[in-house]
This record gives structure tokens, sequence and C-alpha cells, in this order.
């Protein structure tokens, strides 16, 4: 979703259940703000049309079931076929679960990068499915996980979060600049995209950042210069904006913004901390650590 200055607002997904009904998730810290931007949208820019928006996020319980298991244990409480042919990523659908005692929502969508489902009941038995969930699970090892734990997968899958939707950045920056249609003669944000700076060609974009030295780390914020700059302002290629461990690899990974990022994948850089006073060696490379042909969502 861009904002009508054509830099990035927020980030969720928007699901069809049916000709004329939609669900939009949005990023938690940004609900009431996308849907004042939609109420805007409906009331002033287009009047002439016949849309009705609800703010729902109090009256859904939402999980999310994740990893190569995940199927087998959603299967094993939603009535309908979730199979890959039946039901494949990015699907979304309504579903009856124990014998269609209930109803609720299904979601193929992951922000880990592993084979995932998001399921959504009403809020009153949210709590209730969450147990199922994990008792239809133990038998494969289940395990519920935090926020914490989701932020290296993701890193690790290069998916952004506000660290990276900053307010400053546009689709291109991060990788997305097929997601805008060049079809459509207009959208909220198209007319200034086309800003002399928001086209420049050294602007900061996404790229990933790993140590050269597996056994040094690097932090959040921390700055990319030159391989042989000196720490100065005019040297300042971008910053780190998300670093984490990542057990899968094995070293701390990253994702910054930096000039010209996608172009100087393989080029040596210094991930420079003033505050902490530290410098570590580092390689550009592409935000996707683990799994790059997304094969674990396709399962």
């Amino acid at each position: 979703m861009l904002r009508e200055d054509g830099f990035i607002y927020d980030d969720g997904t928007t699901s069809r259940l049916a000709d004329d009904r939609f669900f939009m998730t949005t990023t938690t810290a940004y609900a009431a703000g996308v849907m004042k931007h939609l109420e805007f949208c409906a009331q002033v820019l287009w009047p002439e049309f016949d849309v009705r928006l609800a703010s729902v996020t109090d009256q859904w319980g939402q999980m999310s079931v994740v990893g190569p298991k995940a199927r087998a244990t959603v299967q094993a409480i939603v009535d309908d076929d979730i199979s890959d042919a039946a039901f494949p990523f990015l699907a979304a659908k309504e579903v009856s679960l124990f014998g269609g005692r209930l109803h609720g929502r299904l979601f193929r969508i992951s922000f880990s990068g592993e084979l995932a489902y998001e399921l959504a009941v009403p809020a009153g038995y949210g709590e209730s499915v969450a147990d199922a969930v994990l008792q239809a699970g133990k038998e494969h090892g289940i395990q519920p996980y935090g926020v914490e734990a989701l932020s290296v997968l993701r890193i690790e899958k290069g998916h952004v979060t506000h660290n990276e939707i900053n307010g400053t950045v546009i689709p291109s920056d991060l990788g997305f600049a097929k997601m805008v249609s060049t079809a459509k003669p207009d959208f909220i944000g198209k007319a200034m995209l086309g800003r002399e700076g928001l086209v420049a060609e050294d602007r900061p974009r996404l790229v990933g950042v790993v140590p050269l030295d597996p056994a040094t780390t690097f932090r959040t914020g921390s700055h990319i210069l030159a391989k042989d700059a000196a720490a100065t302002l005019e040297n300042d290629q971008g910053y780190v904006t998300s670093s984490a461990y990542s057990p899968h690899v094995g070293f701390t990974i990253g994702l910054a913004l930096v000039r010209r990022g996608p172009e100087r994948h393989g080029e040596e850089v210094l991930v420079w901390n003033g505050l902490c006073g530290e410098f570590t060696a580092a390689r550009l490379c592409n935000t996707v650590f683990v799994d790059p042909q997304n094969e674990r969502l396709h399962v």
C-alpha cells in the first residue's frame, strides 16, 4: 500500500472471499492507520464507489501453523481438503472445523518461508482452537514460537517489516517493482513515483549482509562503508535494517538499505557501529539466505 507521495505505507495481504467481499490484513502497528486511509479513499477520492468498510480485528482470533507438518496438523481439525492440489500457495477460503461445529477462514500464506497456514476463527473460540491445534500437532512435535523466532525466520527469507518499510522507501527499493502496475492509468502514489529523487540510480536499496568471518557479528543500525573508507558522513553507503543469528546458516545475517545495493552483490564492505566502536568486515549478498527456490512453500 502506497501513500500519495509514492512511499510505501504498509504491507499486508488482501484475500478475495467472494465476488464482492475482501479480507485485508495489515501490520499490527498500522491497523488503525490503514483503516483511516481506506475510509478517506472511499469518502473523498471515490465517493461514487459502492464500498463498505468494517474493522473486524476484534472479531477474529488468528493463528499461524508453520512447518513441514503444518498441513497434517491443520487437516486434523479442518474438514475441507487442504492438500497442495486443492489448496495451493496463496489460496484463501472459508472452511468448517470439527465436523461442521465451527466455521472459520483459512489462508495459505507464509511470513516464515515454510509451509504455513493462517487459521482465523471467531474470537471467542480462539483459545480453544489454539489448544486443539497444539493437541493435533503433538504427534509431530509441535511447539509454540514467538515474535523473536519469527523475526529470525523472516530475515532468513528476506521478508520486510517496518524496520525496512520506514517511510522513506518505494517499492523498487525493496525489490517490489514488479508489483507496481505500468498498465493502470493511475493509482495512489503513481504520479509522485516519477520524481527525480525516487528514480535516482544510487538510491539505497535492499540487500543482504553477511560477515566475512562467521565468528564475528554486527548490530542492527550499524552503517555500511566501502571496504577501505573512513567512518565519515560522506562515506556512508547505508545501514543495517535488521540482523539476527541464523541457526540455519550458522552465523549472523542481516538486511540493509545500501546505495545501489542489488548491483553490489559480492562486494566486501565494512559494517560500522560508532556507538559501540565496532568494525566488522562483511559482504553484500542476496536477501534470501534459506531455500532461495521456495521449495518449502510448495510441498
